[in-house]
């Protein structure tokens, strides 16, 4: 019932892609020529080039804060051209992901609750190839288009179990977390994949391994500017995990930090104030010896 109460909604398509803005642009006029009066919106073309695991999180996190029935194409396919198979999945509330059967889409559909998936049959779908690495366009956004208009998934393809995706699990230690990065985003923080509620509100400061820190604390502030510029530091993110950053800087670059990365954490006891490179201090306020302050307006005598 909930699908068929979603599919007699008008539905919007997204397009979730690593193609660039030309080719998603190929998409959207498809989308707009097959299926004239469905909304169709670019949310991301530049995801990181063909990072299945990166863009499989961004579009966990997009996809869950669109309304039921969305449909969500995504194109980051380093496979095209091959066997891998081409899919579909409706999931609970009748939302439905297209996409290459790569576990891009298995975050996705595990978080939405997925109710059946289909291989998308090119004749079915009216496929109009022009060439073999392209489906985005050529096979991706016709189906979507078809979904649009009210077609069943049903009808798209046979069935299949499609490849579960993973983005990794975090693992509650004693004190902390072990786990992984699961996004480097463009401002080059490193964001993991353990939940910021993992860490007790007393915790100021978490002790972090991972890349080129080897065991450094480091401050858990609310905002990058708490760290001031070149400060590292941690972060509760907006995905609802925990970041690791540098204010005006990459954390991802200073500290050899990429997608799939392990990292553990260790929250520590105490503040840290933040500062700089390693483990924050105090900084000593530094100015003339005490022997050459005058009091302001003073005058030197002669004699």
């Amino acid at each position: 019932m909930a699908s068929r109460r979603a599919a007699a909604r008008p539905r919007a398509v997204t397009i979730v892609a690593d193609i660039g803005a030309a080719y998603a642009a190929q998409m959207v006029g498809v989308l707009a020529t097959r299926a004239p009066s469905v909304r169709v919106l670019t949310v991301v073309a530049d995801l990181p080039r063909q990072d299945v695991r990166s863009s499989a999180w961004i579009l966990r996190s997009i996809a869950e804060r669109f309304p039921p029935g969305t449909i969500h194409v995504c194109v980051v396919d380093p496979g095209v051209g091959t066997s891998r198979a081409p899919i579909a999945i409706e999931c609970a509330g009748g939302t439905v992901l297209v996409g290459p059967d790569n576990g891009v889409l298995g975050p996705t559909a595990d978080r939405l609750g997925m109710r059946r998936a289909v291989r998308l049959d090119r004749a079915r779908v009216g496929a109009t190839p022009i060439g073999s690495t392209f489906d985005g366009r050529d096979l991706f956004a016709p189906a979507a288009a078809l979904l649009a208009r009210g077609r069943p998934i049903a009808a798209l393809g046979p069935t299949i179990r499609p490849r579960p995706g993973s983005l990794g699990a975090a693992i509650r230690t004693r004190g902390g977390a072990r786990a992984s990065v699961a996004y480097i985003d463009p401002f080059g923080n490193a964001v993991t994949n353990v939940p910021s509620d993992w860490i007790p509100r007393s915790v100021r400061s978490v002790d972090v391994r991972g890349g080129r820190l080897r065991d450094r604390a480091g401050p858990l502030v609310a905002s990058y500017e708490a760290l001031g510029p070149g400060g590292w530091g941690l972060l509760r993110s907006s995905f609802g995990s925990i970041e690791i950053a540098v204010d005006r800087g990459s954390a991802a670059d200073r500290y050899r930090l990429a997608s799939g990365s392990p990292v553990e954490l260790r929250w520590v006891p105490g503040p840290v104030t933040p500062r700089g490179r390693g483990v924050a201090r105090a900084r000593p306020v530094r100015g003339p010896p005490p022997h050459r302050l005058r009091p302001r307006g003073s005058t030197r005598s002669g004699g």
